[in-house]
């Protein structure tokens, strides 16, 4: 006893859920769309189904690797753009003639079958990723097509299962993207004012240094940091211990020198080698008398007093005190309070031309939020290194309003010459090229 065929309704039923079967079970993309391009002849009929993801052709039916550069590919990605650009990609539907342009229906009767059938494929979201191109010589059917809509939705879901990837936006046209290309060389020309960072440390201003002015030891710092002081009053007391020493020394030796020319003056009178004697003993009490003045200048020296009135400015007395100095080291400087300038160490790589006057901006590390203003007045011509070790310029800035208290530092920008917005973003980069590449 034979078996009947089943109905057709039946065999539909079967071939849906052997491509959906399909579908689930691939391992990977190509798997996949290969299967999307094929299995689905028995079901439909067509003579090719062209997969299209984000606007390019993944698969084509009897073809392994699809050319990207093949007419039928060119066609089928123009085509679907104009979908798209038509609203008429959002839903499973014959395609018509009009709604391509000339040289896309042309393409058309040359390219693909006379009756296409457009499937979307969607995300969760509803937003359009791919879609389907079946063409066949037979028109379809109402029924086949909302089978192939059902069935494209299977394959979005196991598409996304595989390749999760955005929305297909397609590409703008040329004339846009030449429109905003000069709308970014535009902004590019657009004049700005070329600025660089440094480090900076508010100094005095015409102050007097105070150095060292004998080889010694110090024996004790009579001021603070920052303390007032007058003229006149003692800054810095040496060891004198062995001053003293030298300048009594140098006494007693006066008094024998001028007891010996005393003697042989009265001697003179009586013996002549003694009176011919009288001129080298006078010599010797002008030097022992010049040295005594020179022991004596050493010892007033030894307590350093200042020469104007203003504050004390160093930092530490701790680290000199007991230590000995040579004769001009500076110990510090007598500075006026309320004329300070701004000290900026440039470093050589960030060097532009700088107007006369430039302006410059002075955010210290203890009051970020507050600007102070001053104006550029010098720039050295020789770069030299910083206690930090860098090679630096060294710039010079007089305050144009409020002065800050001497010894802040913080942080100065420093304004150049008006310069393109592209040369402003890219003077780095292109210096750093121009470097590693040598042009």
């Amino acid at each position: 006893m034979s078996s009947t065929a089943p109905p057709a309704p039946e065999r539909v039923f079967a071939e849906f859920f052997q491509l959906e079967c399909r579908a689930r079970a691939a391992k990977t993309s190509e798997t996949l769309a290969w299967s999307i391009v094929n299995d689905g002849q028995k079901l439909f009929g067509f003579r090719h189904v062209a997969l299209i993801i984000n606007g390019r052709v993944r698969a084509v039916t009897g073809v392994s690797v699809p050319d990207p550069h093949a007419p039928f590919i060119a066609f089928i990605e123009r085509a679907a753009k104009q979908l798209i650009a038509g609203q008429h990609a959002g839903e499973a539907g014959i395609i018509q003639a009009d709604w391509l342009d000339a040289q896309s229906q042309r393409d058309w009767q040359t390219l693909s079958a006379a009756e296409a059938l457009w499937v979307p494929l969607n995300d969760r979201h509803g937003q359009l990723f791919g879609g389907l191109w079946l063409a066949r010589d037979t028109p379809w059917q109402e029924a086949e097509r909302l089978l192939a809509q059902q069935l494209g939705d299977v394959y979005s879901h196991a598409w996304l299962a595989l390749e999760p990837r955005k929305a297909w936006q397609p590409r703008l046209p040329k004339l846009k993207i030449l429109a905003a290309a000069v709308a970014v060389i535009v902004v590019m020309l657009i004049p700005v004012r070329q600025s660089v960072l440094a480090p900076a440390e508010v100094v005095p201003l015409g102050g007097r240094v105070v150095t060292a002015p004998l080889d010694g030891v110090i024996a004790q710092f009579m001021v603070k940091p920052n303390q007032p002081v007058k003229k006149d009053d003692l800054l810095v007391r040496f060891d004198n211990t062995v001053l003293k020493a030298q300048a009594d020394v140098a006494e007693r030796a006066l008094d024998v020198a001028e007891a010996e020319r005393r003697t042989g003056g009265q001697r003179a009178f009586q013996d002549a080698d003694s009176k011919s004697k009288l001129d080298l003993l006078s010599a010797q009490v002008e030097q022992k008398r010049a040295e005594l003045n020179y022991a004596r200048d050493l010892l007033q020296r030894s307590e350093v007093r200042a020469e104007r009135d203003g504050i004390a400015v160093f930092a530490d007395a701790e680290r000199l005190v007991g230590k000995p100095v040579r004769t001009g080291e500076r110990l510090m400087e007598l500075a006026d309070p309320r004329q300070a300038e701004l000290k900026i160490e440039l470093d050589v790589g960030d060097v532009i031309p700088f107007p006369a006057d430039a302006g410059v901006a002075l955010f210290l590390d203890s009051d970020p939020l507050h600007r102070h203003d001053a104006q550029l007045t010098r720039v050295a011509y020789e770069a030299a290194m910083t206690p930090s070790g860098l090679l630096a310029y060294r710039l010079d800035a007089r305050f144009v309003n409020s002065t800050p208290r001497i010894g802040l530092r913080g942080t100065a920008k420093i304004y150049g010459e008006y310069v393109p917005l592209a040369a402003y973003l890219f003077r780095r980069p292109l210096a750093a090229l121009r470097k590693t590449v040598g042009l």
